[in-house]
Order: structure tokens, then C-alpha cells, then sequence
């Protein structure tokens, strides 16, 4: 595997666990099946796995980044 195709699989991975993240605080405080109301909330967690998820797009794409300049300094060296 060439480092574009894992930064891209990282790209979808923080995209997952950004949705993630962002569909569980979005639902925070919505009431249960039962009517009762779900109060049990760990906004701090959630909030920790946007900033990583953030993290994790920012390296994935500092990673492609870094692989086309390379690509790039390849063909100009073999042209």
C-alpha cells in the first residue's frame, strides 16, 4: 500500500468517528423509547473524540500532501 491509499483510509476513519461523535451529541438528551429521558451524557468524551477526529484529518491530509510532493520532486528528478 502506497501512503495516499492509507491516508485516505484514514480519512474515512476520522470521517466515521466524526459522525460518530457528532450524531451523539446531537441526540444528548433525546428522550428513550420508554419516554424517559436519557440524561446519562459524557459531553466531555464526545467532545475528545471530535478534537481527534480533527487531528486525525489534519495528518491524514498533511500525509497526501507530502506524498504528491514527492511524486511531484520523482517526475521532475526523472524528467
Amino acid at each position: 500500500m502506497d501512503a495516499s491509499s492509507i491516508a485516505l483510509h484514514g480519512l474515512q476513519q476520522a470521517d466515521t468517528q466524526l459522525n460518530a461523535a457528532a450524531s451523539a451529541i446531537a441526540h444528548a438528551g433525546a428522550d428513550s423509547v420508554s419516554g424517559a429521558s436519557l440524561d446519562v451524557f459524557d459531553l466531555s468524551a464526545e467532545m475528545v473524540a471530535l478534537m481527534s477526529a480533527q487531528t486525525a484529518f489534519d495528518a491524514n491530509l498533511a500525509t497526501l500532501k507530502t506524498a504528491a510532493q514527492r511524486q511531484k520532486s520523482l517526475l521532475d528528478v526523472t524528467a
